[in-house]
């Protein structure tokens, strides 16, 4: 019988990748969503009735139930990045990642995978952080043999770092940037993907993986290679943490003033204050080198996607080339 996989976030920017994969592994795929009718997309990942996107929503116990029903693996990719009305870190990363792994426990469930990040720390400054590790805490105690993955930032077609700073620097001469220090270590979307995979399919052990690419860079230095992939020169300002703090205040106070709307996505305190620590795999930790893969370098895969911010786009090399014929 075909085995059926939940994909909780299924059709968001990692939970897409894991989709994809899942269906060419042959497995049933569900994708469990607040708004199936906007992730249609996810179906021609494989054949017709394959994958599923339905309503669901992780603040609910009976919605994560009916979602999981039959579901012989379940995976997690539910998180927010700044809070928005009953979408709070806690109710989402906290209370929702325990909620999941709890019905899946219920439910006699083979496999749970549940992504989180690097950084979760319950003694962190940043609710963000903290929440994640409370979340990790609630699966690890509902559901002792859960594969947990923590990327640092990820990067990819779809992501929400680079591609925010590429409009950045296509309309501005200044990226100004909040801790331009701080260390990441960007991680391909297919190969969290791909990690994910891996444990649904029993091939990884129960535990923690800190997911890195092969490079680590500042933030600084990461915008510095963007702008040579732009082909752009832009001055990258590096403002102090106490000007992130003001600015994210002033942001979160328009969003409250404007009652919701405005959306503060542009930065807040909680942001600053997670940007106050290095994004790097941890000594000892579990990786991708324990997984048996490989991860892939950002060089290799950022220009396939971030052309689209360079003066003449995807003309960008002809024009280039262009200026040196003699005509």
């Amino acid at each position: 019988m075909t085995k059926l996989v939940t994909i909780y976030g299924g059709a968001g920017f990692v939970g897409r990748y894991i989709a994809r994969r899942m269906a060419k592994e042959g497995w049933r795929v569900r994708v469990a969503v607040r708004r199936p009718n906007e992730s249609l997309y996810v179906k021609p990942y494989g054949a017709v009735g394959q994958v599923e996107p339905i309503f669901c929503n992780i603040r609910d116990d009976a919605s994560v139930r009916a979602a999981m029903a039959g579901a012989d693996a379940v995976v997690n990719c539910v998180g927010v990045l700044t809070e928005r009305g009953k979408n709070s870190f806690a109710a989402i990363q906290t209370d929702g990642a325990g909620r999941i792994a709890r019905i899946a426990a219920e439910q006699a469930v083979e496999q749970l995978v549940h992504v989180s990040a690097i950084g979760a720390d319950m003694q962190s400054d940043s609710v963000y952080s903290r929440t994640k590790a409370e979340g990790e805490a609630k699966v690890l105690a509902a559901f002792p043999k859960a594969v947990i993955l923590r990327p640092s930032v990820i990067f990819g077609t779809e992501d929400e770092f680079f591609n925010r700073f590429g409009k950045m620097a296509e309309k501005s001469v200044v990226l100004p940037l909040v801790g331009g220090n701080t260390k990441f270590q960007p991680v391909y979307v297919d190969d969290v993907a791909q990690a994910a995979v891996k444990a649904v399919l029993g091939q990884a052990d129960a535990g923690v993986y800190e997911l890195g690419g092969p490079d680590v860079d500042t933030l600084k230095g990461l915008m510095g290679e963007m702008l040579v992939v732009l082909h752009r020169n832009r001055l990258v300002l590096n403002l102090p943490f106490w000007v992130g703090n003001i600015m994210g205040g002033v942001l979160s106070l328009l969003q409250s003033m404007t009652g919701g709307l405005f959306h503060n996505g542009i930065l807040t305190r909680d942001q600053v204050a997670n940007l106050r620590v290095d994004n790097v795999v941890s000594e000892g930790a579990k990786t991708f080198a324990d997984l048996g893969m490989a991860p892939t370098a950002l060089q290799a895969v950022l220009p396939d996607y971030m052309w689209v911010y360079r003066p003449s786009g995807q003309y960008d090399a002809i024009r280039e080339s262009a200026k040196n014929m003699n005509i």
